[in-house]
C-alpha cells in the first residue's frame, strides 16, 4: 500500500478572484438610471436642434360658403374681410327655421374667435360656447354695420370673452348673435366691426354650404 506524502497531496484551489463588476442590486439600479438619463438627454438634444415643422392652418374659404347661402336667400352675419394674418379655420351651417350658422377664426397670434348665429337664447349659447356660469360685464357698444347699439359682455375664469346680442330688426330679427373666444376683447371688437349682411364682393370660388335648398 502506497503512502501518499504531504508533497503528493492535491494543492488547494486558488481563491476565486473577485469580479470586476458590482453585481449588487444597487449597482444594477445605478446603471439603469445612468442609461435612462443618457437617453433622456439625447432625446432632449435632438428635440432642440432638429428643425420643427411650421404647421399653418388651412383656410376654409368662408366667403364662398356665404355666397352659396346668399344665393339660397339665406342671410348670415359674416366678416366682409379678415385682418392680415387671420385664418378662417372652420365653418358650419345647419338647416332650421331659422338656420344655425357659425364661423371659427384664428388670429395672427393663434388665438381663437368665433361667430355664432341662431335663435337660441343668449344663456344657452353662452353655456355651449363659453361657460356654464359666465360672469356678466358691462354692456359695450363697439362700432358695427349691423345696427346693433348694445352688446352684452361676458367672461369666464379661463380667460375667454364673449359679446352677445339679440337682433331686433332686419332679416335676422329675433336671432341671437354671439362673438366669443380666447382672443382679447380688442380682436373681438375688431371682428364685430367687420360683420355685415351685404352681398359677398367679387366672385369667390365655389365652396357650397349645407344650404336649405341643397
Amino acid at each position: 500500500m502506497k503512502i501518499t506524502g504531504v508533497s503528493d497531496r492535491a494543492a488547494p484551489a486558488p481563491p476565486e478572484r473577485p469580479s470586476r463588476y458590482n453585481r449588487t442590486f444597487g449597482g444594477l439600479l445605478a446603471a439603469m438610471v445612468a442609461t435612462l438619463l443618457f437617453v433622456a438627454a439625447y432625446v432632449g438634444f435632438r428635440a432642440l436642434t432638429r428643425d420643427q415643422p411650421n404647421i399653418t392652418p388651412e383656410s376654409v374659404h368662408y366667403l364662398s360658403c356665404v355666397a352659396d347661402l346668399q344665393a339660397a336667400d339665406t342671410a348670415v352675419a359674416y366678416p366682409i374681410e379678415l385682418p392680415a394674418g387671420w385664418v378662417d379655420s372652420s365653418v358650419d351651417f345647419a338647416r332650421g327655421d331659422p338656420p344655425s350658422w357659425s364661423l371659427g377664426i384664428l388670429t395672427d397670434r393663434g388665438e381663437f374667435v368665433g361667430v355664432v348665429q341662431n335663435k337660441e337664447p343668449v344663456s344657452d349659447l353662452l353655456s355651449t360656447y363659453v361657460d356654464k356660469a359666465p360672469v356678466a360685464g358691462q354692456d359695450a357698444a363697439p362700432g358695427n354695420q349691423l345696427g346693433v347699439t348694445t352688446w352684452q359682455t361676458w367672461s369666464d375664469s379661463g380667460g375667454d370673452h364673449a359679446y352677445a346680442t339679440v337682433l331686433d330688426t332686419g332679416p335676422l330679427a329675433g336671432e341671437t348673435l354671439l362673438v366669443y373666444g380666447s382672443a382679447p376683447v380688442e380682436d373681438q371688437e375688431a371682428l364685430i366691426g367687420l360683420l355685415t349682411l351685404d352681398p359677398v364682393p367679387g366672385q369667390p370660388s365655389s365652396q357650397p354650404c349645407d344650404s336649405p335648398d341643397s
